[in-house]
Parts: structure tokens; C-alpha cells; sequence
């Protein structure tokens, strides 16, 4: 199968561990002197829509990968880049969870 970089940078990467979507590639890293893939590079999820940025870019080992398909990558990668569910205030004594 032949593919361009301009293809696989649509594609979405899902992690086959716990079925969560990391995102869309956004760069992939070549080894010049052997002309092979190194590792390909997700966006960081976006901090309050965008607004104040994005957390770092995630780097997946090349090796990780496990499928390319027609729309999406599957990897088998152990991060822990979820943020966990953090509580706040709504009203005095009122909380509730929220991303």
C-alpha cells in the first residue's frame, strides 16, 4: 500500500487499549540516514476551546502502530494523557463533574 504524508495526516489515531480517540495526526517523524518512520505526532486536546492553547503534542513510537486503514490508524500505546474528571463549583455547596 502506498500512501502520502498529506493523506495520513487526515486520518484519525484511535488507541486500541481503551478504544479512546487521541486525535489527528499532525506530523511524522523520519529518520534521515535510514529512511524510516520513526514515530507519528497527535495534536495536543485543546485547553478551554482553544482559547489557552493546546496541551503537548503526543509522540507514538512508530512501532506501536498496529493498523492503517482507509479513515483511521489503530496503535496499541499505554498513555495516560486523559485529564481526569475535576470537580467544580456551581453554586455554594452545589458541584458537579465536568471535562
Amino acid at each position: 500500500m502506498n500512501c502520502r504524508i498529506a493523506d495520513i495526516k487526515h486520518k484519525e489515531v484511535i488507541n486500541v487499549n481503551d478504544g479512546n480517540r487521541i486525535g489527528c495526526i499532525c506530523d511524522i517523524e523520519i529518520d534521515m540516514e535510514n529512511g524510516q518512520t520513526r514515530a507519528i505526532v497527535v495534536y495536543g486536546k485543546l485547553k478551554f476551546f482553544g482559547l489557552f492553547g493546546r496541551c503537548e503534542d503526543i509522540v507514538i513510537p512508530w512501532e506501536k502502530v498496529k493498523v492503517i486503514g482507509e479513515d483511521i490508524i489503530l496503535v496499541s500505546h499505554d498513555i495516560d494523557f486523559y485529564s481526569p474528571r475535576r470537580k467544580f463549583r456551581l453554586f455554594r455547596g452545589i458541584t458537579s463533574d465536568w471535562d
